[in-house]
Order: structure tokens, then C-alpha cells, then sequence
């Protein structure tokens, strides 16, 4: 996917993915904003289930959330992610605190761009195990993180494309 970059730097691998949609960034903001949309732009083979209680409706700084995945048929994990920072409407950061990888740092922007928004996911993370990770990153890892961003993608384009 022409949208979606991969980089490699002291071991970090860094994946952007950009998307334009033909929607209001507040509109889009007020999705996203929401820590149980997020099931709804997962592939629904990963089984992405919220485990935690959610004190709020709206994320915010500081907010723990957890939730069971299966990023590999037959391998369920739990991962716990803490929102780090939250301009709103603008950006939201959110770090792995316990999970599949060594670090997991995703930012997510939206910029008001001619007639919609611009949305730019950032995610730097490294993979544990070493020179094995390194050839889980080369054989399923990569792949597996474009079919994700592609079906998310995919997803709020049929949520707030042209005809939403």
C-alpha cells in the first residue's frame, strides 16, 4: 500500500501510515476519541476485546486500557496500552505498557486538509528476542501490521468516505 512506510533505526522500526478523508476532523475526531471504536477498525480475525473497565467514554491522559487480541491464529495475548498525551481534536499518543513487543509507541494525528482530514498514524516499535524477532519482523510481522492499517483504512473509508 503506497500509504504506508516502514524505516529501521537502531533496531526501532517505524511504520507511518497516511490517509485522506472526505470528513471534518471533528467529526473524526469524535471516533477515534472513543477507546471502544477501536474494535470496529481491527480486523475482526484478531478478536480485539476491551478486558478493562473504561472510566470514561472519552479517552484521556493517563487512561490504562486493556484488552485480549489475537495477532496470530490461536495465540492470544494481553495487551495493556497507557494514552500518554491527548491534544483533542488534533493528536493522541498511546504507549505498550505490557504485550507482544519490547516497545510500542503509536502516534495518531489529524490536520485539516482541502475538504476533509488528513490522518497520520505513527508507530515506532521494536520486537523482542533479538536476531529472531528481526526474522519474525521479515517473515510475518511487517505484513501482518499493512493488512492491519489496510483493513483499518478500508474500514473508515466505508465509515466516513463520500457516501457516509
Amino acid at each position: 500500500m503506497k500509504d504506508i512506510y516502514f524505516n529501521k533505526h537502531s533496531g526501532i522500526y517505524t511504520l507511518t501510515a497516511k490517509q485522506w478523508l472526505p470528513a471534518g476532523r471533528d467529526k473524526l475526531w469524535d471516533f477515534i476519541a472513543h477507546p471502544r471504536n477501536l474494535s470496529k477498525i481491527t480486523p475482526p480475525h484478531m478478536k480485539f476485546i476491551i478486558t478493562s473497565e473504561l472510566d470514561s467514554e472519552v479517552m484521556y491522559t493517563g487512561q490504562i486500557i486493556s484488552y485480549h487480541v489475537y495477532p496470530i491464529k490461536g495465540f492470544k495475548t494481553n495487551w495493556v496500552t497507557e494514552i500518554k498525551h491527548v491534544k483533542e481534536g488534533a493528536y493522541f499518543v498511546d504507549e505498550q505498557l505490557f504485550g507482544p513487543y519490547k516497545l510500542w509507541h503509536h502516534k495518531h494525528f489529524l490536520e485539516d486538509r482541502e475538504g476533509g482530514t488528513q490522518m497520520t498514524d505513527i508507530v515506532s516499535y521494536k520486537l523482542p528476542f533479538g536476531r529472531p524477532g528481526s526474522i519474525a519482523q521479515t517473515l510475518f510481522v511487517k505484513n501482518q501490521l499493512i493488512q492491519i492499517f489496510t483493513f483499518r483504512k478500508h474500514k473508515l473509508e466505508e465509515l466516513f468516505g463520500q457516501d457516509s
